[in-house]
């Protein structure tokens, strides 16, 4: 039986308040597909006996909901531009400008399963040796406690290593188990990894010189987009970095950045607030 009206629209105000992600009428069918096997797990016949627990006890349910509808598509150096642009101008430009400091963090958002993560990681330790002497930090945050734990775990099966990842990186930065892969210590010891929702408030991060932020606004309505990113923007040193999907303009928000061209795409830096 398909859900009555009534109750998609309370799953998909829930969804929205709790996330920040909006679903639009062409994505309802999410909502069967990844809540089905979530109330499953919870031991509920089916999807409209979640949503009868929900209205029972909201609070119980509502960020768990929240977190099932996650969209955790990634890969590793996924649209390969942002990592030549890290290679060819951030980094090199970082290594003169933080030779004092030796610090460098980078912040990977809505880091699903830790692809981009480590993709980062493997950019920085493949290229720029000399950064094993520095502070160096991976903030690597998501909504989803699943995703968290397998980003810290770094161990991937075949099908997700063979998506974007070069042969000879796998066998230089990977150690094989089995039928599966774990990512090497020492790009493991880079990474931080922290439970963020981005439409809530932010503690305890650092200020970040690079962050890549990249196909999440797209799911945020133009305000919250907007807050995020004027968030964002306090969160980031004056010579900072932001890199957003190749889908996600951000020309028509009102926010403190300017669009700086890097390599072959477009990113953005701090600027005066809008």
């Amino acid at each position: 039986m398909p859900l009555a009206q009534s109750d998609i629209h309370l799953l998909r105000n829930l969804i929205a308040r709790r996330s920040g992600n909006v679903l639009s009428d062409k994505q309802e069918h999410l909502l069967e597909s990844k809540l089905s096997p979530f109330a499953e797990q919870l031991g509920l016949p089916n999807i409209e006996a979640l949503v009868a627990e929900v209205k029972r006890l909201p609070v119980r349910y509502e960020d768990s909901i929240a977190e099932a509808m996650t969209i955790n598509e990634t890969s590793f150096f996924r649209d390969i531009q942002p990592f030549d642009a890290l290679r060819k101008i951030v980094i090199p430009g970082f290594l003169k400008s933080r030779a004092h400091s030796k610090r460098l963090a980078i912040w990977s958002a809505a880091c699903s399963s830790g692809q981009e993560a480590y993709s980062i990681a493997m950019t920085l330790f493949e290229h720029f040796p000399v950064l094993a002497s520095w502070d160096v930090k991976i903030v690597a945050t998501d909504i989803s406690h699943e995703m968290l734990n397998r980003t810290q775990e770094g161990i991937y099966n075949q099908f997700e290593v063979n998506r974007g990842l070069p042969a000879e990186m796998l066998a230089k930065y990977f150690r094989r188990e089995q039928t599966r892969w774990r990512i090497i210590p020492e790009l493991r010891q880079w990474l931080e990894t922290r439970r963020l929702n981005l439409i809530s408030p932010w503690t305890g991060l650092p200020r970040f010189d690079v962050i890549f932020m990249r196909n999440v606004l797209v799911y945020f309505d133009p305000t919250t987009r907007e807050t995020v990113l004027r968030r964002t923007a306090s969160q980031m040193a004056n010579d900072a970095y932001l890199f957003v999907g190749g889908g996600e303009s951000l020309m028509t928000l009102k926010i403190p950045f300017r669009a700086d061209q890097c390599d072959k795409l477009v990113c953005f830096r701090p600027s005066a607030i809008a």
